[in-house]
């Protein structure tokens, strides 16, 4: 055994630290050792370095008298860089309103992780998959704790799944009993509940044919979305699709709202939060009243409750998310405890339609912006004998693979979500060799990660059929996110992938799309997730079809 010293190339050699090397070890053990001392992610990008050589075998850096340099990526370690911004508000103007057009301008002028500093609230940013794949593992480095520079800092609450911190016992139960009633067995159990969802919209959109009215596809697409979820999470008829004009639910537009301020709230700094007045004001009112409304819903669907079934039983004969919570026991015969259910049944309603929502209406737009796109969708409809009378089931929605190329590569330009925060357990550099300090939040930035043009060949094209190449199988495993990964991934995602590629299906059989006006479409940069705001379609009832291929 024998201790070196070891600091990183762009730092001092005065600031190395010792690390313990065995005689009988490899390149692969002393890059793990140096890592341990020196706080790397992932010790697979260390090099070592001694004077103006490149130490390429583990003999070589035992028998080195002097400190050795450390590399990560053949790159010295560097501090993340940003716009330097303005006194107090530092960086927001060069952020706002436009942040995920400025986060791409500013990932090409600084690098792969950028630093944004907004009324006193720093935050990273990274468009790299290796970055990414260390941030969102649960490890010594990395974790989901929710601090004050955390986008759902204004929402918090360690009582839920998704806006709660992971090493918490909440947490551990959440997300021992919440993940069954997503399994895909348990979707297979809802896929009626898809298919009547959206077969109880057609008498809207026929009517608003026949009216030959266009409308705003993102505010109908949540009325979609909400009515599916509803009966999913709370057993609930929300009513959307009772007239044309029928208003949202009220649980629908608490929620909205409250994603709304929130981030309206966090972009501008801990102390606007605090604020007796304004927008921090009515983001504790509605809080309030959504707790309220959702109350009332586990409240109605107890009265029904069938008996206690162990996890996976009740998952299946269940009659929506807050049945099962309700029923569900582990093998001891234990159930999550009653206070943690109104909170995680926010996520499950909230979480559930504010993205597939989005994603509904980005996969709209893809059908009426990019030429051929609907015409092949329908044409493997009709080749599959689909229809508007069709059973659905998992195995026929699997079964059509431009269907699931279109979704991806809507979910890969399009996807709506774009903050899966993570925070820094202790200073560690990261792969590129960024430095990051303790208890910072880093932001996989999933739009950029998806277009990142040293990952994807051209990344702004739609091209469905390039998830057929062995280019984008060899990718890295976190080029392609959209639901997040690792173990504070969504859990829904087996739910939102069927419930699209049904509703969308269903939609494009019965009516041709047609984009409505020419103005640009835009983002709305207030809002928790990417959703287009301008976007009007006209929806034509179809009279006749291809034939088959």
């Amino acid at each position: 055994m024998s201790v070196k010293q070891f600091y990183f190339v762009g730092d001092e050699p005065t600031k190395a630290q010792s690390a313990s090397l065995d005689l009988k070890g490899d390149l692969k053990a002393a890059r793990q050792a140096v890592a341990s001392v020196l706080h790397v992610a992932d010790p697979s990008g260390i090099s070592f370095h001694y004077e103006h050589d490149e130490l390429e075998k583990f003999q070589d850096i035992y028998s080195c008298e002097g400190p050795i340099g450390v590399r990560i990526d053949g790159q010295p370690v560097q501090e993340v860089q940003g716009p330097e911004g303005l006194p107090i508000v530092g960086s927001f103007y060069e952020i706002f309103p436009d942040h995920l057009g400025n986060h791409a301008r500013l990932f090409r002028k600084y690098g792969s992780v950028i630093k944004t500093t907004n009324m006193g609230k720093t935050t990273y940013l990274t468009e790299s998959p290796e970055v990414a794949a260390c941030a969102l593992a649960e490890s010594a480095y990395f974790t989901k704790k929710i601090n004050s520079s955390h986008p759902l800092w204004g929402v918090k609450d360690n009582t839920a799944i998704f806006i709660g911190d992971t090493e918490t016992e909440n947490w551990r139960l959440a997300h021992k009993y919440l993940p069954p009633s997503m399994s895909p067995k348990a979707v297979r159990h809802y896929t009626p509940l898809m298919q009547d969802s959206v077969r109880d919209s057609f008498s809207v959109f026929d009517a608003l044919d026949e009216q030959d009215k266009s409308f705003n596809a993102y505010q109908y697409m949540v009325k979609l979305a909400s009515q599916t979820i509803g009966k999913f999470s709370l057993n609930m008829d929300l009513g959307h699709f009772k007239t044309v004009d029928s208003p949202l639910h009220p649980v629908v537009t608490d929620i909205a709202n409250l994603l709304s301020l929130n981030k309206k709230i966090t972009a501008r700094g801990e102390w606007y939060r605090w604020l007796p007045f304004g927008d921090p004001q009515r983001l504790r009112a509605v809080q309030k009243s959504i707790y309220t409304l959702l109350q009332e819903a586990i409240d109605n669907v107890a009265k029904d409750a069938g008996p206690d079934l162990p996890m996976q039983e009740a998952s299946l004969q269940a009659s929506c998310v807050v049945d099962y919570l309700l029923r569900a026991t582990d093998d001891q015969g234990a159930k999550l405890p009653p206070s943690l259910i109104l909170a995680n049944m926010l996520i499950v309603t909230g979480a559930g339609f504010t993205t597939t929502s989005a994603l509904l209406s980005w996969c709209l737009y893809s059908l009426v912006t990019y030429p051929g796109m609907q015409e092949r969708l329908l044409q493997e409809l009709i080749d599959n004998n689909i229809s508007n009378e069709t059973t659905w089931t998992p195995e026929l929605v699997n079964s059509l693979p431009f269907l699931d190329k279109f979704i991806k590569e809507t979910q890969r330009l399009h996807n709506p979500s774009f903050q899966p925060g993570r925070t820094t357990k202790t200073e560690v550099v990261v792969p590129g060799g960024y430095r990051l300090p303790a208890d910072a939040v880093i932001i996989p930035a999933i739009m950029h990660i998806h277009t990142n043009p040293k990952v994807w060949r051209d990344p702004l094209r739609f091209e469905p059929d390039r998830w057929d190449t062995e280019e984008v199988k060899k990718r890295h495993r976190c080029a392609y996110v959209p639901f997040a990964t690792g173990p504070r991934g969504c859990i829904g995602f087996n739910f939102a992938l069927q419930e699209v590629k049904i509703l969308i299906s269903e939609l494009v059989y019965r009516y041709d799309f047609e984009r409505e006006g020419l103005e640009s479409i835009e983002y709305d940069p207030e809002f928790q997730l990417i959703r287009p705001l301008n976007f009007y379609l006209r929806a034509k009832r179809r009279t006749e079809w291809p034939e088959k291929s």
